[in-house]
C-alpha cells in the first residue's frame, strides 16, 4: 500500500523562536498588528508504501525519531493518508 504523510516540526513551547520573534516584528512594522504570536517550524511531505497503516506510521515515527527532527529542542505531528 502506498501511503502520504504530511509531517509537520516545531520548536519545543520551551525553546526561542528568535527567527519567529524577527518575523513576527516584520509584519508589525509592514501594518500587519493582528499578528501576535509567530512559531517557525518545517513541513515534510513523504510517499511511502508499506503493509498497512500502522506499519507506516511506526516507519513515520522511527525517520522522525532518527533524521527530521532534533528532539532535544523540537517535537513532531503527523497525517498519514491512504493513497489509491
Amino acid at each position: 500500500m502506498r501511503f502520504k504523510a504530511m509531517i509537520h516540526t516545531s520548536l519545543k513551547k520551551s525553546v526561542l523562536d528568535p527567527q519567529g520573534q524577527t518575523t513576527l516584528h516584520a509584519l508589525s512594522t509592514m501594518g500587519f498588528r493582528e499578528a501576535k504570536s509567530l512559531r517557525i517550524g518545517k513541513a515534510f511531505e513523504l510517499t511511502l508504501e508499506a503493509a498497512d497503516r500502522k506499519k507506516a506510521e511506526t516507519c513515520i515515527h522511527a525517520m522522525c525519531d532518527k533524521l527530521l527532527h532534533n528532539p532535544v529542542i523540537e517535537e513532531y505531528s503527523f497525517e498519514v493518508q491512504e493513497l489509491s
